[in-house]
């Protein structure tokens, strides 16, 4: 289903910005458990670290705006930060995960101050925060609409322009983007891949003109985001029925390295392409959340359902001496200040 929630969107002719690619795959394949993966694919390091969101916190959604968007969370979450800055990644404790991809293309429109307010920083984190599913956010932003704002990035001497993808222990998924400053929605669980440009209609049109979904092109292999999208949505079409639940997480994660970009720049005449550094693996099920860094060869989790989501606690990745659970190595911190626009 697309549900624009009002106008329908078209795309907008902005130039990609080749250094920021991501790419977002859920799996629902095994009975045992519904799986996301996402890779962080930037130019440089970001600063990421992990942390814990408490129920109650009150959060503004712009400060200083004339309306903000206001709310208390009422649910947990873990979440990987953007230089502690922003929420780029998480699940919260209810089963509802939330990733932001850049997306060159959107655009936010012309500030509505009829509308309440929203950095795109908060964007998953507003969501995390008040809903269990995505049914309920994609209901939540149709009856109570807010307003996006676009946040400078100081590291890129640009406004971040990103897409919203959403998941859920039932398998459902929505793809939200703004374009021409109206949302576009595309809710179901048929979308299960998204990556960068082009928006989320052209890669569906794009995908068809390739084998295996009705077209004769070949299986693309560049770093592209609209072959990441074809190359990611094939592999994850032939994934076997795995026979244990670490073997669907490695099944998962074949996919998503599958669809990564390796350290260096490859081709010349693009030099801009960002290498992944950092994936995480989300086991919506049973409430699991894997972290791995491109620069560790080996991957930590988290277990939301023995964490303590009473206080803002926080840990960093890179700071780990072995791979494994780390509920144990989270500590109490002040939470971090979201940029605003």
């Amino acid at each position: 289903m697309r549900d624009g929630f009002g106008d329908s969107a078209a795309a907008t002719g902005a130039a990609v910005y080749r250094g920021a690619m991501c790419t977002r795959v859920l799996w629902s394949g095994d009975e045992r458990a519904v799986l996301v993966g996402r890779n962080m694919d930037w130019g440089i390091e970001m600063d990421t670290r992990l942390w814990v969101m408490p129920r109650g916190a009150a959060r503004t959604g712009l400060p200083g705006d004339a309306n903000p968007l206001r709310w208390t969370a009422s649910y947990g979450s873990v979440i990987a930060s953007s230089y502690d800055l922003a929420t780029s990644d998480g699940v919260n404790e209810a089963g509802l995960a939330a990733h932001l991809l850049w997306l060159a293309e959107s655009d936010f429109g012309p500030r509505e101050a009829d509308l309440p307010a929203l950095a795109v920083s908060l964007w998953a984190q507003y969501l995390l925060d008040t809903c269990a599913t995505v049914a309920e956010a994609v209901e939540l932003m149709r009856s109570s609409p807010f307003q996006p704002r676009p946040v400078f990035d100081d590291q890129t001497s640009r406004y971040a322009t990103v897409h919203l993808a959403l998941d859920d222990a039932s398998g459902d998924s929505a793809i939200v983007e703004y374009l021409d400053g109206r949302p576009s929605v595309h809710h179901g669980e048929r979308h299960r891949v998204m990556t960068n440009s082009p928006p989320f209609d052209e890669q569906l049109t794009h995908l068809e003109r390739y084998v295996g979904f009705g077209g004769e092109l070949p299986l693309p292999g560049t770093t592209d985001a609209a072959d990441r999208f074809v190359r990611a949505s094939y592999y994850l079409d032939r994934l076997p029925r795995p026979e244990t639940l670490p073997s669907a997480y490695a099944a998962l994660l074949s996919v998503m390295r599958n669809a990564a970009q390796p350290f260096g720049a490859p081709d010349p005449d693009s030099p801009n392409i960002s290498k992944t550094i950092w994936r995480t693996l989300t086991d919506l099920t049973n409430l699991v959340y894997a972290f791995e860094s491109s620069t560790r060869p080996d991957i930590v989790w988290v277990e939301l359902r023995s964490l303590d989501f009473s206080r803002t606690m926080c840990m960093d990745p890179a700071s780990l001496p072995i791979g494994g659970a780390i509920n144990d190595r989270f500590a109490p911190a002040e939470p971090f200040e979201f940029a605003t626009a």
